[in-house]
């Protein structure tokens, strides 16, 4: 795409040059959001809700840059009410509290309505998301709160219950490719200043990552450069000159942090090493805390491959270990590493199913007495309770096993290991099967 501006001028000569690209072009209706189609449709509730004129508080759910923002500034511009933003970063229940009350004094006083933005919602804590409740159940404020995250771990549950819940969704390239050609030639924007060549624009489009403040953001410090060069045209060089680096794929804050930590577990699960590698690449340029990607390497070790491959835990702690002791970018070696390794394994879930099990039947309340040969016997008085006097010692019997009763009475047939026959586990497989019908008294140990 290009952007045939057909005009001489400077960045300058902008209107509002002083605000931000992405402030100047911020959409004024729900016409000029781009994207969202599922959101701006006729019919739709948010439509209904602005044009309708309606008190109903919005949670909006979705990636940075795809219009959370915006679309509280809509609400609040096209039913003339109050627009009043806290910050969930710095503000605590005493500002929450305040700007309510602020909100009830002007709707008692003059009758207009507030839109409350509370951007980052999710970083509230319980108490701050409490103080929001008498404001919205008594509507005194349009609550419209933005996340990045899954509301349903990170928003209380009756302020969820009290708001419509809107996804959006990532914006597509030709959707952060339509955002920068309005930039170029609205008077808000770049005004004609400036022409952008294709590949500076396919450029700019994929570093955005379907973020449109980010396109933006990287469309005005591109027309800065191509300025200081005394030009008006954005050509790949000065693009790539502005934007000197890639930008971050996702907001590790955000939904997509979880959406890539699952493609990545899934992967090496799977066995796709060139896939984990992939989304593991995704994760350490978008700064990801290398501790969390070790960390989630050694749950998957014991969860996903056990004692199939009795030495992936020892490579995931390891791996820890080493992140810990030599940080990054170098950590990301030894990241690499352990995802190969993991993802090449043989794989077995037996140790997960085998606990799983046994917490299960805890729960159901099959607990039993411990058998009293068991039980501790060094204490004064033990053995006239009989404790411990008919156990066997194991490294007396033959083969180093005794055949006695270990599980209470209530679980004696109870199988919660039971190994698969991959990797190093088949021959624990094949081993466990002997010992335990030993123990129980069902057969020898061949």
């Amino acid at each position: 795409m290009a952007g045939s501006t057909g005009g001489s001028g400077s960045l300058s000569s902008a209107r509002h040059a002083a605000a931000p690209l992405a402030v100047r072009m911020r959409p004024r209706t729900l016409d000029e959001l781009v994207g969202q189609s599922q959101l701006r449709a006729e019919g739709s509730p948010l439509r209904q809700l602005i044009e309708g004129d309606q008190s109903m508080s919005l949670l909006l759910w979705g990636p940075p840059g795809t219009g959370k923002t915006t679309i509280a500034s809509i609400l609040s511009q096209q039913t003339d009410r109050r627009f009043v933003e806290v910050s969930a970063v710095s503000a605590g229940v005493k500002e929450v509290r305040a700007a309510i009350e602020a909100a009830r004094h002007e709707l008692v006083q003059t009758n207009r309505e507030t839109v409350l933005f509370i951007d980052e919602v999710h970083r509230f804590t319980k108490a701050q998301q409490d103080a929001l409740l008498p404001g919205v159940e008594n509507r005194w404020v349009t609550l419209v709160a933005a996340t990045t995250e899954n509301p349903f771990f990170s928003v209380i549950s009756p302020l969820l219950s009290r708001s419509l819940l809107l996804r959006l969704e990532s914006l597509t390239d030709d959707d952060v490719g339509s955002v920068m050609q309005q930039a170029l030639v609205d008077e808000r924007g770049l005004h004609g200043a400036f022409t952008l060549e294709d590949d500076a624009a396919a450029h700019l489009i994929r570093l955005a990552g379907g973020d449109a403040r980010r396109s933006l953001t990287y469309l005005e410090a591109a027309a800065g450069a191509a300025q200081s060069k005394g030009s008006t045209v954005i050509d790949l060089s000065t693009a790539e000159t502005a934007v000197d680096q890639a930008a971050v794929r996702y907001d590790r804050q955000g939904d997509q942090h979880y959406d890539i930590t699952s493609a990545f577990i899934k992967s090496v699960r799977g066995s796709d090493a060139d896939a984990a590698l992939h989304y593991l690449a995704r994760m350490v340029e978008a700064g990801e805390d290398p501790r969390f990607i070790a960390r989630r390497l050694v749950i998957l070790a014991s969860e996903d491959i056990g004692l199939a491959d009795p030495t992936a835990l020892t490579t995931a702690v390891a791996a820890a270990q080493a992140v810990a002791l030599i940080g990054m970018p170098e950590g990301r070696l030894t990241l690499a590493q352990a995802t190969i390794a993991l993802a090449v394994a043989p794989k077995s879930n037996a140790v997960i199913k085998a606990i799983n099990a046994a917490q299960s039947d805890v729960k159901a309340g099959k607990i039993g007495a411990v058998p009293a040969h068991l039980r501790d016997a060094h204490y004064a008085g033990a053995k006239n309770l009989g404790h411990g006097s008919s156990y066997l010692y194991s490294h007396d019997e033959p083969f180093g096993v005794a055949e006695q009763q270990y599980a209470p009475d209530e679980l004696l047939d109870a199988e919660y290991y039971e190994p698969t026959a991959l990797g190093a586990e088949a021959a624990i497989k094949e081993r466990w099967e002997r010992i335990r019908r030993l123990i129980r008294g069902s057969g020898s140990p061949r």
